[in-house]
């Protein structure tokens, strides 16, 4: 009895000694894990990471999502280029009609002003006409003859009413005696020889010019002192 014991007593330490190996070289093997752990910075655990996780329930899945956003995101950038383009072509069309729209009414407001402008002109005429009538009158001879004053009196009136007429139009005479000559205003006919002005000064006018709102409808025509 005591020798089969003895023989139960020795397997029991031979199976205690393989159980303790078993134990060591699990726990060999955990600290492993964890020291390589620590080493990389993250903490160990026995469960799964949520990265790794997710990378094992997808699959391959993100790579076939990858050209789809791709074509997104060429489909965006193409979207936001032809936007650029359109604003662009809407900012011209607007500053287009804008200018075009000032364009018109300028022309319009030019219209309503220089309208009468060749109704004007033909009214000139009648002005230089009723001019060399009264200038042809022989002034000393009005006293002597009461008809020929009457019709004197007559032609100045008309004159100067047609002339008042023009003023509240906007048309005004240019009688531009003593001034300097002016190529815009004045149309020169000829030179003549004066000592007491200054050259290029107007000494002679031949015929009233006129104006239209500062638009000159017809030059003075004049005669210009030489140098």
């Amino acid at each position: 009895m005591a020798s089969k014991a003895g023989l139960s007593l020795q397997v029991f330490g031979r199976s205690l000694s393989q159980l303790k190996a078993v134990v060591s070289a699990r726990n060999s093997s955990f600290l492993r894990q964890a020291t390589t752990a620590l080493a990389n910075g993250r903490p160990y655990s026995t469960e799964k990471q949520p990265e790794e996780a997710a990378a094992s329930a997808a699959g391959a899945e993100p790579k076939a999502v990858s050209p789809e956003v791709d074509r997104l995101t060429k489909e965006l950038a193409d979207s936001k280029e032809q936007k650029s383009e359109l604003m662009d072509k809407y900012k011209r069309a607007l500053a287009e009609s804008e200018n075009m729209r000032t364009r018109l009414n300028k022309q319009i407001s030019d219209a309503k002003i220089f309208g009468i402008q060749s109704f004007c002109k033909d009214l000139l005429e009648v002005a230089d006409t009723l001019g060399h009538a009264t200038q042809a009158v022989p002034k000393d001879k009005l006293g002597d003859n009461a008809d020929l004053k009457s019709l004197y009196e007559g032609l100045t009136m008309t004159r100067a009413s047609l002339l008042q007429v023009f003023k509240r139009h906007g048309l005004e005479a240019v009688d531009p005696l003593n001034q300097k000559f002016d190529p815009n205003l004045h149309e020169a006919l000829f030179q003549k020889e004066d000592k007491t002005v200054e050259a290029n000064t107007v000494v002679e006018v031949t015929k009233l010019g006129y104006k239209l709102h500062e638009r000159c409808i017809r030059p003075a025509l004049v005669g210009v002192s030489k140098c």
